[in-house]
């Protein structure tokens, strides 16, 4: 019989993109004369824990001596992380619906401000484990329950030998109590989660590093928002390109590699590229490079860009050939909008198709040549495996057909094959 399967998520700097205690510092002391070397001082407790060379529980003790915070303080926080869900953890909330009973909360923060955020994503109370605040009368922070586990060091290790669960466990966190997991033989995997903030010392003990929770679920084959996790999809920039467009699809999530040229060790495995205005694509590295899907050109890319073969390979392009100031952010986030949505808007060399996200589906994109009848090849074999299509958008110029196909969410994976085989087809791929 095959062995249950259980999550244990970290809270601060997993859950949430914030240290949740530095957060109520910043919130508590707002107008304390000193608080900027108090902020320190607590951030300073917080990494030395983190990293493992501060026991857990004198860390905690030292951090909340100096909140100074109150209920009131408290209300504002949850306020403020329910803004602050790390991005991959947001847009998987089905994920949590769907495995409520296999998730389990473990931090060692403090179940007044994990619970209220947290239960939102489906995650049941019961499955939270977390430290607790003592407060007095009229509702001061003075101290914790020294008698919970996690407020110890080692206390993720002691509470996870109390609960004694059956299954194989798998952990996901930022810091060095998650990897006491590990380290114990508790859990039969750790991933090191570096969404957020990456650790050196616990990155190199870490059985997996997992940039994003869309990494978790897919190296481990459970259902998910996206198809293919973004850190997974490679972005070449090329030439003197504004920090600030880098920026732009840093944060979206793609890996990116910044080179002075397009180097032979990323030909074949490169899925977007942005250029500097000048910058000349050689063609036949774009030829060779089959797992392309759009160039960002930040100018005019005639002559230094093959249009017509980019058009053969299934390549969107956009470009700004006025040059204006604004293409530094309008570029990116065209290229943007393509690989989290299939739009094609103001592309330079595709239909122009700009589509609405539909909720509980997957999009499915094929390019193919404008030639008659494959519609109709691509609706029969959606009626052969039975797919409920929820949507579908066409455009086509002369030269290609570009259609998106949003089904319900029960599909055999045969359907994807049957697509990639239809004659004339350029490119296939699964948006989400």
């Amino acid at each position: 019989m095959k062995q249950k399967n259980i999550y244990i998520i970290d809270f601060d700097s997993t859950f949430t993109q914030v240290e949740a205690l530095d957060e109520l510092a910043r919130i508590s002391l707002k107008k304390h004369p000193e608080k900027e070397a108090i902020f320190q001082k607590i951030e300073d407790y917080t990494n030395l824990a983190m990293e493992g060379k501060l026991s857990f529980g004198e860390s905690l003790a030292q951090r909340v001596k100096l909140l100074e915070a109150t209920e009131d303080h408290l209300k504002q926080l949850i306020t403020r992380l329910k803004k602050k869900v790390s991005a991959s953890f947001s847009r998987n909330a089905e994920f949590f619906k769907k495995h409520a009973d296999e998730v389990l909360i473990v931090s060692g923060g403090f179940k007044e401000f994990i619970t209220p955020v947290v239960s939102q994503y489906h995650i049941k109370k019961e499955n939270i484990y977390a430290n607790t605040f003592v407060t007095t009368g009229d509702g001061k922070i003075i101290d914790y329950d020294h008698s919970n586990p996690l407020s110890e060091e080692g206390g993720k290790v002691k509470l996870m030998q109390q609960l004694n669960l059956e299954g194989d466990l798998y952990g996901i966190g930022d810091g060095y109590s998650d990897f006491q997991l590990r380290e114990s033989g508790l859990i039969k995997k750790f991933y090191a989660f570096t969404e957020n903030i990456s650790r050196e010392s616990i990155v190199k003990k870490a059985d997996h590093i997992t940039p994003s929770f869309d990494e978790f679920l897919y190296v481990n084959n459970l259902p998910r928002a996206i198809s293919y996790p973004k850190n997974r999809i490679l972005c070449l920039v090329i030439g003197e390109v504004n920090p600030l467009s880098i920026e732009l699809l840093k944060k979206d999530g793609f890996s990116i590699r910044h080179k002075e040229t397009f180097e032979e060790k990323y030909v074949a495995d490169v899925h977007m590229m942005l250029l500097a205005d000048g910058e000349k694509l050689e063609l036949e590295k774009l030829k060779r490079a089959v797992k392309l899907k759009t160039i960002g050109y930040l100018g005019n890319s005639k002559g230094r860009v093959d249009i017509a073969t980019c058009i053969q390979q299934g390549v969107v392009v956009f470009e700004d050939p006025k040059n204006n100031p604004r293409n530094l952010d309008f570029i990116p986030k065209r290229m943007i909008d393509f690989m989290n949505t299939g739009t094609t808007y103001l592309s330079s060399n595709f239909p122009n198709l700009q589509l609405p996200r539909i909720e509980k589906s997957h999009r499915l994109i094929h390019i193919h040549k404008n030639v008659p009848g494959i519609m109709a090849k691509v609706n029969t074999i959606f009626a052969k495996h039975d797919i409920n299509i929820v949507g579908q958008f066409l455009m086509t110029n002369p030269e290609i057909g570009y259609v998106i196909t949003d089904i319900n969410a029960e599909y055999d994976k045969q359907l994807f094959k049957s697509l990639k085989k239809i004659e004339h087809t350029i490119k296939f791929r699964v948006l989400y």
